[in-house]
């Protein structure tokens, strides 16, 4: 895509699963990609198939839950890249399976620093940036319990469900300054969080546990789509676009238009029936 050629594009969770997917299918699309993991091991693999495509990344190790190293990561991809002018929040943990009830709350816990604090770190490091510059992208992965209850899943869902309304109300906050937030719901990916749900048998509950098998036999929701959606979000034909939970199955292509109805692609309290 023409648009991202050489803008510096940062993906937290980008040694695995769907981060590393969106990486690799930016920097094909020239952007200069600044890679954001805890594992030495996984950042190295992601740098060297983005090498092996003819991309550029940075390779930037750094717990998401640690304001300071996120900070850091940012000034890094500054220095390097210019600048993170595009923000693809993916870093992840599928957290405790089971009741509530029989859940460690420390397992539950430390779900919600890393799914939604973690985003909120990655987010509060790059918007000074992009408000000053009056220009920014930010992809917030959601989904899996964010529209919908998740039995099961309790740390997961709510985190999942929280990100949705912290883009929405960030949204408001910086559409003076030409920044524009939304929520990417990328659908059904075979990862390891597919086999720690296989794992968990009973645990999970009899929906996701039939999903996941499901998931493991097809693949899942193609890279393809998930990366088309991504870079729609991260162009200048979304300008006008923030604020928004946009699945990769949605109709998405008719946010094209500015022609769209306000509360499309949002959640809202049902008010009559």
């Amino acid at each position: 895509m023409r648009t991202l050629k050489e803008k510096g594009v940062l993906v937290t969770g980008a040694g695995r699963g769907i981060g590393k997917r969106l990486a690799i299918g930016f920097a094909r699309a020239g952007a200069r990609v600044g890679l954001l993991a805890r594992s030495k091991a996984e950042l190295d693999l992601a740098d060297l198939e983005i090498e092996h495509a003819g991309g550029v990344s940075l390779r930037l190790r750094a717990d998401v839950r640690d304001y300071e190293q996120v900070s850091a990561a940012v000034e890094r991809m500054r220095v390097h890249y210019g600048g993170v002018h595009v923000l693809v929040c993916a870093a992840a943990v599928q957290g405790p399976i089971g009741p509530l009830a029989e859940t460690p709350p420390k397992q539950w816990v430390e779900t919600l620093e890393t799914n939604l604090i973690g985003v909120v770190h990655a987010v509060r490091a790059a918007l000074p940036h992009m408000i000053e510059h009056r220009s920014g992208k930010i992809i917030v992965l959601s989904g899996g319990g964010a529209a919908s209850a998740r039995p099961y899943f309790s740390a997961y869902a709510t985190a999942k469900a929280g990100l949705v309304r912290l883009v929405e109300t960030i949204a408001e906050e910086v559409r003076d300054h030409n920044v524009q937030i939304n929520c990417m719901a990328p659908g059904g990916t075979y990862t390891n969080m597919t086999d720690e749900i296989l794992r968990a048998g009973e645990r999970a509950g009899w929906k996701d546990s039939e999903d996941a098998r499901q998931v493991r036999l097809t693949g899942g929701v193609s890279p393809e789509k998930q990366i088309a959606l991504a870079q729609f979000l991260a162009s200048e034909k979304s300008n006008h676009v923030s604020g928004k939970l946009i699945h990769v199955n949605d109709d998405w292509k008719r946010l094209e238009s500015s022609n769209v109805h306000p509360e499309l692609f949002t959640l809202r309290r049902v008010q009559k029936i």
